[in-house]
């Protein structure tokens, strides 16, 4: 690991920037939490059994030729690196190998992807509530899945693909429990015409939802009041559909509310955000290019705002191409001229956004959940009645319910709960979730 690079990719979803940049003869190098390259969406798509492979879909097998092609190029790569700090100096303070190293770069893309969006509700801390992203985990990098059987609740389109990959596999799905509001699909409905223009997308989730319903999968849409119930483990979940309040006996929720930006790193450098209304989240400020409001940090992929795996590719690309010309090493003409058909491609795969973010909007009463005795913050175990009772105190933003309760103070330093503090402080107080902050980024940080 060299002390200096041209261009510096964080996170996985930058392999297609690589593979740009590398092509280019820079000196450029991708730090990658995993073991190997494929990030969240193609988690160890390199030495998956063909199987699974062909359970897990096409839109996963594809990620093998990304990351052959990323083998193949001139970019360093360091494995199981962990970053944990990044500053407006484009300094970055990496883990690798056991020792820490700050290494610095002319231009840094920050490609950290995203994670599932945190949203608490009784019982979700239980022993058996888990979120659906880490099944997928486990049956991507070692093919673990339900033994006993599994509840699956939430909203977004991960939730119905994993309910499919399970059902390929044997799982018993003892229910689909959508808590998407039955008016969502009446409010993405003029999003629709521009949504059939990437048709394929609302294809494959009508393949999904056919598939489940001739396995005898029960989908239950518009649930409310979900909760956890157990004993020190989870036992069962309640609900309510339709007016009515229903029970089912399980040991094992999975649950799922979307994905939100990864913005950690981009905080903790001082980059401005903006709260997002209709991703229901904050992300980085940036332009068409990636360019954030610093100089010479960049940023591209779901880290950017939620557009979903093919688009991270070719805004990674873009972005590689922008360092390349802030570096001198193309020109602009030449940038421009090499962007056209990657930016066409990438609209093309946004079609389906505006449509999936009306239709998989989470309710209100959920992000800001109104049962006190719910703990929010997992680490320091604060629950959403203090937070209430803090803003109660004249306590009005997100810093300084965390100042008073050490809510976001724990190993996690937020990231599991800021989000959900956000949203609990602007209902306490009436106002926008805009206007009530989110925690204020510092190192350390992991990517």
């Amino acid at each position: 690991m060299k002390d200096h690079y041209q261009l510096l990719i964080i996170g996985a979803a930058g392999l297609a920037a690589a593979v740009t940049a590398a092509k280019q003869g820079i000196s450029c190098a991708l730090l990658d939490e995993q073991a190997a390259p494929g990030g969240q969406i193609y988690r160890s798509i390199e030495s998956v059994p063909a199987t699974r492979a062909q359970v897990l879909g096409t839109e996963y097998q594809r990620g093998k030729a990304l990351a052959a092609e990323f083998r193949e190029c001139d970019a360093d790569y360091f494995p199981e690196s962990t970053v944990w700090s990044l500053n407006r100096e484009r300094e970055v303070g990496v883990l690798y190998k056991g020792q820490n190293k700050i290494i610095s770069a002319e231009q840094i893309l920050v490609a950290s992807g995203a994670y599932e969006r945190p949203v608490p509700f009784p019982g979700w801390t239980l022993p058996g509530v888990m979120q659906a992203g880490a099944g997928q985990v486990l049956f991507k990098s070692a093919g673990v899945i339900p033994s006993d059987g599994v509840a699956l609740a939430g909203s977004g389109p991960l939730l119905l693909l994993l309910a499919w990959q399970y059902m390929q596999v044997g799982v018993d799905i003892k229910a689909m429990l959508d808590v998407t509001p039955l008016s969502n699909p009446l409010r993405a409905m003029p999003k629709l015409p521009r949504a059939l223009l990437a048709h394929h997308y609302l294809t494959k989730g009508l393949v999904y939802q056919r598939d489940l319903k001739r396995a005898g999968v029960v989908t239950k849409m518009g649930v409310s009041n979900l909760q956890a119930e157990g004993d020190g483990e989870l036992q069962s979940i309640s609900y309510r559909h339709l007016g009515r309040e229903h029970s089912i006996e399980t040991d094992l929720l999975m649950t799922h509310f979307g994905v939100i930006p990864h913005i950690w790193l981009t905080q903790a450098a001082g980059c401005k955000h903006r709260w997002d209304s209709s991703q229901q989240c904050w992300r980085p400020q940036h332009d068409a290019w990636g360019n954030t409001s610093i100089e010479g940090v960049l940023i591209a992929g779901d880290g950017a705002g939620i557009n979903g795996a093919r688009s991270a590719e070719h805004a990674g690309r873009l972005a590689a191409l922008q360092a390349l010309f802030s570096l001198g090493v193309i020109s602009q003409a030449k940038r421009d001229k090499q962007s056209v058909t990657e930016r066409k491609q990438m609209q093309a795969e946004r079609h389906i956004r505006p449509f999936l973010e009306a239709y998989f909007a989470i309710p209100q009463n959920m992000l800001a959940t109104q049962d006190k005795d719910t703990i929010v913050c997992r680490c320091e175990e604060i629950t959403a009645g203090e937070i209430r009772a803090a803003v109660e105190n004249a306590h009005g933003d997100s810093n300084q319910v965390k100042y008073l309760s050490r809510c976001g103070m724990g190993p996690c330093q937020g990231r599991q709960c800021a989000n959900a503090v956000a949203h609990i402080v602007a209902d306490a107080g009436g106002q926008a979730v805009a206007d009530s902050s989110l925690f204020r980024g510092r190192p350390p940080v992991a990517i």
